[in-house]
């Protein structure tokens, strides 16, 4: 088990004004030689659950730094979900990112979070960022969802909803509550897409997913690989895997991946 002592809690601020938000994190201190590990979760998803108490576990066994948040309207982070956009929790990432500026750091990204990661990527090399990425380990990874797996499959009550309310509600599967896509969400999805172009990523990339995901099919991760050209880029495929991938068989299989890219 980890350390908790050893854990530091805070928050920083993000935005300016009437779009301030103070964005929760948890921070363990790592070895100086040692990446950091980040941990990028999905939609709806927060800083303490199984994956990302697991990584944080791992960096207490190994030495290295671990670095979880929640994004705006997300677990104990300010902020309101429903203004929530791909563009607004990817400037949360690099803020937090960017707060603790790690030299070198492993990505891992969950579902949407697979999304925001490869934004991550695109970013630090336009803006030239000081960190240098180890890998990236994407977990039933989501990129382009709202355009790739929400838009065609919208029903015309969900269309009018846009159009008329500004968000349509879709049962959750993880929650008594309903998922709320709104229309900002939306158009702010397609201008984040990634499946467009070559994915440069720099590093080894590893991608777990389930091949019994209801929520992102499979198939979508073998259209992500047709956009990593590398061939330092692993694909594991789990036959009854489903989307959370926390079981324990999953999460050894992440901290194999993880321990493979951070090794001396």
């Amino acid at each position: 088990m980890s350390d908790a002592k050893s854990v530091s809690a805070g928050s920083i601020t993000v935005g300016q004004g009437a779009d301030t938000r103070e964005i929760a994190y948890l921070h363990r201190s790592g070895k100086k030689a040692a990446p950091a590990l980040v941990w990028l979760g999905g939609y709806r998803s927060d800083m303490i659950g199984t994956k990302a108490v697991a990584l944080d576990e791992l960096a207490a066994e190994t030495g290295m730094e671990a670095i979880r948040f929640d994004y705006s309207g997300h677990g104990v982070s300010g902020g309101e979900f429903r203004d929530g956009t791909i563009s607004r929790w990817l400037e949360e990432s690099l803020a937090v990112i960017a707060h603790f500026a790690p030299k070198e750091a492993v990505l891992v990204g969950s579902s949407m979070g697979g999304w925001i990661t490869l934004r991550i990527v695109e970013e630090i090399a336009r803006r030239k960022l000081p960190v240098t990425l180890k890998g990236i380990a994407l977990i039933a990874p989501a990129p382009d969802f709202t355009y790739e797996l929400i838009e065609p499959a919208l029903s015309e009550a969900e269309r009018n909803d846009l159009a008329t309310k500004g968000y349509f509600e879709e049962h959750s599967a993880y929650s008594p509550e309903p998922n709320i896509f709104t229309r900002a969400l939306m158009e702010d999805g397609r201008e984040n897409r990634v499946l467009k172009g070559i994915l440069d990523c720099g590093c080894p990339v590893h991608i777990l997913q389930g091949m019994r995901d209801d929520d992102v099919p499979y198939t979508h991760a073998l259209k992500l690989m047709e956009h990593l050209p590398s061939d330092d880029v692993v694909l594991t495929l789990i036959r009854d895997g489903d989307h959370r991938l926390s079981r324990p068989q999953d999460i050894e299989r992440l901290r194999a991946a993880i321990l493979e890219m951070t090794k001396p």
